[in-house]
């Protein structure tokens, strides 16, 4: 049984809809990716999973158990964190307070503790900045924050959309590094990112999305060899 399973979701905004008929699948401990232009359904599709959207067909599973009647707040319950384009983070807070955010629901404080501990030892720098107030770090340490504050609800499933983007280069790849730290760790994710080459480096699967619908899905290699997706996302002639 794979952890999530998406089958034929349908999702629109007001009467524009924005993903027709999507399903997938992500095995416990994989990394995941969806790739494909803006606007072709890629963060619709985690926002949908989140529970942030509802489809008006189709079923989201996590272990075999329908999402359909649980809130966004009760899929984090379950196990499920958004880390949202944008970063998203609580600008007037410090970043102490920003990562007691995302253990709002807990009340395990040895656990709370460890996961701190943690999340300062993956992202070295939020430790420094602890009690800086999160509208003043970097782009850079912003998304390092919004991740932490994802890893503090101790998902089983991080949902990461557009990690990357507005990250100085050099950073760029120390993030998918931490990436893979992260599920090492035994976090399964599903990434949405703009940056092909990042995102199939780091996936075992993946999923092409074209005006929200799947167009094609195959391993990481098999997908960095197609012809397609090399023409499309990867540069390549």
């Amino acid at each position: 049984m794979p952890m999530l399973e998406v089958d034929n979701i349908h999702t629109y905004y007001g009467n524009i809809q924005a993903l027709k008929g999507i399903s997938l699948t992500v095995e416990e401990g994989e990394i995941v990716t969806l790739i494909g232009a803006n606007g072709a359904g890629k963060s619709t599709t985690l926002w949908t999973i989140a529970g942030l959207l509802k489809p008006r067909q189709g079923k989201v599973f996590l272990e075999g158990e329908d999402l359909a009647g649980y809130k966004a707040h009760e899929i984090v319950y379950k196990g499920v964190a958004l880390v949202p384009e944008g970063r998203r983070i609580f600008a007037k807070l410090t970043v102490a307070e920003n990562l007691d955010m995302g253990a709002y629901h807990r009340s395990d404080r040895a656990g709370i503790a460890e996961d701190l501990e943690r999340a300062f030892t993956l992202f070295p720098r939020l430790k420094e900045r602890r009690s800086q107030v999160a509208g003043t770090l970097s782009g850079g340490e912003q998304q390092m924050l919004s991740t932490a504050r994802a890893l503090m609800a101790r998902p089983r499933l991080m949902l990461l959309d557009e990690p990357s983007m507005g990250l100085a280069p050099v950073l760029v790849e120390n993030f998918f590094e931490t990436i893979q730290e992260i599920n090492r760790d035994g976090t399964t994710i599903l990434l949405v990112e703009q940056n092909a080459h990042m995102a199939l480096q780091v996936a075992q699967r993946g999923y092409v999305l074209e005006t929200g619908a799947i167009m094609l899905s195959d391993t990481a290699d098999g997908l960095r060899q197609n012809p397609m997706v090399q023409k499309a996302y990867l540069g390549m002639e």
